[in-house]
């Protein structure tokens, strides 16, 4: 059968009755190159190598970039752009070997899969009931971000399009418009993370008018895109929008509650079915279909797919199955192909540069102003407004979108089409530093004195911040809740926080548990979780009359959950936060971590706490024996060595000693003449000075912890429940031989961190600590191989509190005072080295552009080593 010479190599295919069609295997995968076949002209070995390409460029990019603090987006442009005709695309051997234009079509086909999938992750991550939060103030900036830059973009439009058909300068005006309003969702969630303003009010406030910037634009895009595809007759596009009313309404009434109730049918506390997931994933190729015959872009249908997933267990495990490889395999092509399709030669000087720069510049200033006035009616500081307005100029995912459905549609020229997406890529660059620049989140610095147990009044209401990540540490919570002893003369207010990490939405919240809606089944585990302990807490409200709760949820990412925690420590003025410690109790009595970002959580709320804060190292808190009214009686041991940390441990357990069932014993480790020779001899090889500052801090330590010891014991005297021990010791050794004989005779150790204290009662015991955070003491205790099987509480009292000495020349207040002065200067190298940077980009960028044109491989070997040896300087 002959074939016609026109279909090319690998087709043959002749029409008779019936159509047959000849069918070559060999033009997917290659024999080898040992049988002489070069893989590059097979299409499965060639998208391989162009998709590697891809990836490892970005990547390096983006490790290049990451000290300027740029979002994965521009490298991912960039690297696009390097592939394309404007850098190695010049060389035809690299454009003809690696993309070829027979490769193009596979590959902009596993583009737009990749694309489509993101777009529907993208909307199960949107979560619609922030607008409902934020309510008009987000909607009204919302808006104003957008009217402005889209006036600018329709008016300036009559210039750049040069045909006369209404219609078709309609819809490009559109499209130019929605480019210059939109705001990347996505990209911009990215830049909060990483600048830590994801948590702050101005994060929110601009996560929620994203949202709402984001729906609106893919609403115009929709809208663009019937235009363009049906501007013959006005009654086809009436027919497509309706159409797309049709789908988004049976979307939100029908797909959603089969989707809920597949989430029903799921067993409480069970993983998602693989039978769900697979329905889900053909759905969202399914609604891509159904958008795509209606006339609008396939992307929509999966977008609005997404949207309509409920928030839970479904979406969660839809994210985590798909967002490492759609992300991060996928979705780089699509960044990749709109590189691949920006040439800068084609761009004629500065009658296109100039225009379209313009316009551009105007749009971002007109987003900033527009921002920054409706900023100013809700009576937000300018310099925060203006901060917004920055965030709102955030380009990435939905400008490229935009743009390339509207150069495939013909609505934008080559020439346009360049330009938008190189002044994207400078646009998006400039925000991380500017913002960081100009917007420092101010820190609400509230007028309380009880920051610490021991400044608190004991006649006063008492508060605490409990926090748990899972019910399993609720039963040692709440015993030690009720040994604090609340009573209607010394209340204790809870504030029971649950910690939730932000994995599904990418909206942080913080949610109030007013009151229990009771009857409803959690939807999925982290509800029944969250139900589970705030039943608990209630019971124990109800139990105890001088207890009133609190229950809070807080979710956020595991980086920056102890801002949350801090801030709310600071809003409800606690004197005390106790959080648990990241190792749980195994059945064989040892200790191993249970998530590593709880460490981390702890050190930075040791850190940054507005007050003290105490280390729960869970092991169970039950009580041993029984006291004289019946009830469970707790055995209390307080291992005091000196210095603010211990005496707020002291303090917190001198208000326990007043509950009728507990038994407080109070060992005092005193240094013995070797030991105080020790510390001589330390120091006797320095200079004078520095043995005299020494000595006279450890005096000043030692007299206030005198005092309160004095006060202690003449308050407690004739207390049967409150032992007093004095124990000498000289050395470290002896000190674990004291401990490790009073063994398990208690139910709880109570310790300070000591921090900042340096004893030769502890010496050597730092040196093999595994988790610095407890101090000595509380490592050795909360160690597995020391045989102490209780629970321990390992205390820090408030740096800030004052309670060492009410002076301005004490340590103390030095080290606040050369802290502060470190951080700012700090702060000042910081960005002189980003102003440094910024010149030197574009430094860079100008003289590629000037001398690229002759030579693109010389300006990168002349200059790239240089950029690059000055970032890692």
């Amino acid at each position: 059968m002959a074939a016609p010479e026109n279909t090319g190599n690998n087709f043959n295919m002749n029409l008779t009755e019936n159509t047959i069609i000849c069918y070559s295997p060999t033009m997917i995968t290659t024999n080898g190159i040992w049988q002489g076949d070069n893989p590059l002209d097979y299409s499965l070995p060639l998208f391989i190598l162009q998709l590697t390409l891809v990836v490892v460029i970005t990547r390096i990019l983006f490790v290049l970039l990451k000290p300027l603090r740029q979002p994965k987006v521009i490298s991912e442009i960039l690297g696009g752009i390097i592939l394309g005709p404007s850098v190695l695309g010049r060389y035809p051997n690299f454009a003809d070997s690696v993309f070829p234009l027979r490769s193009v079509m596979m590959l902009e086909t596993m583009a737009n899969v990749g694309l489509l999938y993101f777009l529907f992750l993208v909307g199960v991550e949107m979560d619609l009931s922030v607008i409902k939060r934020t309510g008009k103030k987000a909607m009204t900036i919302s808006l104003a971000g957008m009217v402005l830059p889209f006036i600018i973009g329709a008016v300036f439009s009559i210039f750049f399009y040069k045909e006369k058909d209404s219609m078709e300068q309609g819809t490009f005006m559109l499209f130019l418009g929605v480019a210059l309003s939109a705001t990347a969702f996505p990209v911009l969630a990215r830049i909060l993370a990483e600048i830590k303003l994801l948590n702050t009010e101005l994060g929110k406030l601009a996560m929620s008018a994203s949202i709402i910037n984001d729906i609106t634009a893919w609403i115009l895009l929709a809208l663009g895109i019937a235009l363009s595809e049906n501007d013959s007759t006005t009654l086809i596009s009436l027919w497509v929008i309706l159409s797309t009313s049709a789908f988004i309404a049976f979307c939100i009434f029908v797909i959603r509650p089969i989707i809920e109730w597949m989430i029903r049918k799921n067993p409480e506390g069970e993983s998602v079915k693989d039978s769900h997931i697979c329905i889900i994933l053909t759905g969202v190729m399914l609604c891509g279909f159904i958008t795509d015959a209606i006339g609008v872009h396939s992307l929509f249908g999966a977008f609005v797919f997404g949207l309509v997933i409920p928030n839970g267990p479904l979406g969660a495990a839809l994210i985590e199955k798909l967002e490492d490889f759609v992300s991060g395999l996928l979705l780089p092509l699509f960044f990749a192909i709109s590189g691949l399709r920006t040439d800068f030669w084609s761009i004629n000087g500065f009658g296109t540069w100039g225009p379209l720069g313009i316009l551009i510049i105007l749009s971002c200033i007109g987003k900033v102003v527009g921002t920054t006035l409706v900023g100013l009616f809700f009576q937000m500081p300018i310099r925060e407004g203006i901060s917004l307005g920055m965030l709102m100029n955030t380009k990435g995912l939905v400008e490229l979108i935009v743009l390339n459905v509207g150069r495939d549609q013909k609505v934008l020229s080559d020439d346009v089409f360049a330009v938008m997406v190189i002044m994207a890529v400078i646009i998006t660059s400039i925000i991380s530093p500017v913002v960081t620049s100009i917007y420092k989140p101010a820190k609400r610095i509230i007028s309380y004195k009880r920051r610490t147990v021991q400044k608190s009044k004991p006649d006063g209401e008492f508060r605490m911040l409990t926090c748990v990540h899972n019910p399993r540490s609720i039963p040692t919570m709440i015993n030690l809740l009720e040994v604090t002893h609340p009573t209607r003369r010394s209340p204790v207010c809870v504030y029971a926080l649950h910690l939730v990490e932000l994995t599904g939405r990418a909206s942080a919240m913080l949610i109030v548990h007013n009151t229990r809606q009771s009857g409803h089944p959690a939807l999925n585990r982290t509800q029944a979780q969250t139900d589970h302990i705030i039943t608990a807490f209630e019971n124990f409200e109800q139990k105890n009359s001088g207890v009133s709760v609190q229950p809070l949820t807080v979710i956020s990412p595991y980086s920056s959950m102890h801002e949350d925690i801090c801030e709310i420590a600071e809003d409800k003025r606690v004197a005390l936060i106790i959080v648990p410690f990241h190792k749980q109790q195994t059945v064989d009595g040892g200790m191993e971590a249970s998530n590593p970002a709880f460490r981390t959580i702890n050190q930075n709320v040791l850190a940054n706490a507005p007050c003290s804060v105490g280390i729960l190292v869970d092991r169970g808190f039950s009580g041993s024996t029984k006291s004289a009214s019946g009830q469970t009686a707790h055995n209390i041991a307080v291992l005091f060595f000196g210095g603010p940390d211990d005496r707020e441990a002291l303090a917190y357990a001198r208000r326990m000693a007043e509950h009728p069932a507990v038994n407080l014993t109070v060992v005092r480790f005193v240094p013995g003449e070797e030991a105080t020779d020790a510390v001589v001899q330390s120091y006797t090889d320095d200079q004078g000075s520095s043995i005299l500052t020494v000595f006279t801090e450890n005096d000043k330590e030692k007299k206030l912890d005198d005092e309160y010891i004095h006060e202690f014991k003449t308050k407690v005297t004739g207390d049967e429940s409150i032992t007093y021990i004095e124990k000498i010791v000289n050395n470290g050794e002896e000190t674990v031989a004291l401990i490790r004989s009073m063994g398990n005779a208690y139910d709880l150790y109570i310790v300070g961190r000591g921090q900042g204290i340096v004893s030769p009662l502890t010496a050597g015991l730092t040196d093999w600590s595994e988790c610095p955070e407890l101090g000595a003491i509380g490592d050795l205790l909360a160690s597995s191989d020391f045989g102490v099987t209780v629970s321990v509480l390992v205390v820090q009292q408030y740096v800030g509190g004052g309670a060492q000495v009410d002076g301005p020349d004490t340590p103390s207040h030095n080290k606040v005072d050369r802290f502060w002065l470190t951080n700012r200067c700090i702060h000042l190298m910081q960005f002189l080295r980003r102003l440094q940077f910024s010149v030197l980009t574009y430094f860079f960028f100008v003289q590629f552009f000037i001398e690229s044109r002759f030579a693109p491989h010389q300006i990168i070997c002349k200059y790239g080593w240089i950029y690059v040896a000055y970032i890692y300087a």
